[in-house]
């Protein structure tokens, strides 16, 4: 048996060539999201959409799609891969996901077996999340939404590692150019990294969650390779219900196997357990072909199934499916009912385009929007007391303002949750208002000259008028000061003029949104 063994081993499989491939094409592919990512920029196109990775995705697709209760065609891509999926399973996860690729590097266990006492009951997770992830959507909230792995890839770089990155090397550029003799260096370094790679996109201190969420998941692959995948996965789910009625799936030819139990030791996501004779179950197998490769007698293939096959892991899911529907509940009540004292509350000013209800039913909390803002207004939202808008893009018009010459938000919105406007549409689309703060302007509250939210307001009209008015100063010397006054029939709120008032702190000049 041992020299049986050995020739087979020895002897060269069919799958080898494919098996060496997979490492190569996801590297590619993470490679490829991250140039899309980079690339998210007004100035830079690309040969494939910027935000192509949120198009293929279903679980978005169908999620939006829910909320707003309309077909979304930019999203339509995402068919594809659930026809990949009832072809060949979970191939997605195991060759394309950038956060799967990204775990399958990432440091993990030395502990290969996959014996975990309460593994089937953990399993039970991700299909709660995405229960309560379509239940909610039929309810027009996608709060939840932030758990799939594409958007949560994405927000974290785009949101959080990016523009920590770019102050840091800031900082650094600063102090080398100092030195006279680096100065050089310094300047090719800024214009071929920080200026070609990065962008000055202002970093939020409360945006290091969304790199924290991240960290947790790349954490978690030390108790166990892809435990996110295994457990937690929320479009996982969703390919592995559909990857039921797969066509090409994994075979084990008894009379091959040697019970040597190698298949699944190496198994990254415990798909195959002893007890279903070394099968892999349908809804976990991410055909990576790991086992195939490892099988010493190739008693493993992936082949079309028979007429007699019955998937031996169907019923066990259905069940699995029901007893997920009571968590899923409460995760749907949470959201939808506890908004309702947050959003009565909430002064977020939205990008260009959109209504409040029909934002909230749209936004994928993707980050795209934020990622390609030249001026670093656009935001993620983080209200404790707006379950509901948890993420969603606000603008933070201290920190920049809505240029009056850029669209690039709604083009790579991929959810039309931000309407892509023509920019004579969008110049004359109403963001917000603004509002002078008599007790903080200089000239209202202090007598000083000061004009500079008029001279900056980009509306041809000019929504912000200078009035002469004769004033008593401090001095008790009467002078003429020219005071600004918000004319809110030409205002449009893009937040120029509060971004550049002069004061620390909050601005004298604030944009509200109209339904405040």
């Amino acid at each position: 048996m041992a020299a049986e063994l050995q020739l087979s081993e020895n002897r060269p499989s069919s799958y080898t060539a494919l098996h060496r491939l997979r490492p190569a094409v996801q590297i590619a592919v993470f490679l490829f999201f991250l140039y899309l990512l980079l690339s998210t920029r007004r100035e830079v196109v690309t040969f494939l959409p910027q935000n192509l990775f949120f198009q293929l995705d279903p679980l978005t697709a169908i999620s939006a799609m829910f909320a707003s209760r309309s077909w979304i065609g930019s999203m339509a891509l995402s068919g594809s891969i659930l026809v990949v999926t009832f072809l060949v399973g979970r191939a997605w996860c195991g060759w394309l996901c950038p956060l799967g690729t990204l775990l399958d590097f990432a440091p993990r266990s030395r502990l290969r077996r996959n014996s975990l006492v309460v593994d089937s009951h953990l399993r039970k997770i991700k299909y709660s999340l995405l229960l309560a992830i379509l239940l909610t959507s039929t309810l027009g909230t996608l709060t939840l939404l932030i758990l799939d792995p594409i958007t949560l890839l994405f927000r974290a770089l785009a949101n959080a590692v990016l523009p920590l990155s770019s102050s840091f090397i800031l900082m650094g550029e600063k102090w080398a150019y100092g030195i006279v003799s680096l100065q050089p260096a310094v300047q090719w370094f800024d214009s071929i990294v920080r200026s070609t790679l990065l962008i000055e996109q202002p970093f939020l201190l409360a945006n290091l969650t969304m790199a924290l969420l991240l960290a947790s998941v790349l954490a978690l692959n030390v108790i166990y390779p892809r435990f996110w995948c295994r457990y937690l996965c929320p479009l996982g789910a969703l390919l592995g219900l559909v990857s039921v009625m797969a066509r090409i799936r994994h075979r084990v030819d008894p009379e091959r196997c040697i019970s040597c139990q190698r298949c699944a030791i190496i198994c990254p996501t415990g798909a195959i357990e002893a007890e279903k004779k070394f099968l892999a179950s349908s809804t976990e197998c991410i055909s990576c072909l790991d086992c195939v490769d490892s099988c010493p007698t190739e008693a493993i293939a992936f082949r079309g199934r028979s007429r007699s096959h019955i998937p031996l892991d169907s019923n066990p899911q259905r069940r699995r499916l029901m007893i997920s529907l009571g968590a899923a509940m409460v995760g749907l009540v949470l959201i939808s009912v506890a908004p309702i004292y947050g959003r009565m509350r909430s002064r977020s000013v939205r990008p260009p385009g959109t209504s409040e209800e029909e934002f909230l039913r749209k936004c994928i909390r993707c980050g795209e929007c934020a990622r390609i803002c030249p001026t670093g207004v656009i935001q993620p939202s983080h209200s404790p007391l707006y379950l509901e808008g948890l993420w969603t893009p606000q603008l933070e018009t201290r920190l920049g303002y809505c240029d009056y010459s850029c669209t690039s938000c709604g083009q790579v919105c991929p959810s039309g949750a931000i309407a892509e406007l023509p920019l004579i549409d969008k110049q004359k689309t109403i963001i917000g208002t603004a509002r002078i703060d008599r007790k903080r302007c200089l000239p209202w509250a202090e007598d000083r000259e000061c004009i500079v939210c008029e001279e900056m307001c980009p509306v041809p009209q000019k929504a912000i008028r200078l009035e002469k008015r004769v004033v008593v100063h401090s001095s008790y010397e009467v002078i003429t000061l020219l005071q600004p006054t918000v004319i809110p029939d030409l205002c449009i709120g893009c937040g120029i003029c509060e971004y550049k008032c002069p004061l620390d702190g909050e601005a004298a000049i604030r944009i509200y949104p109209n339904r405040l």
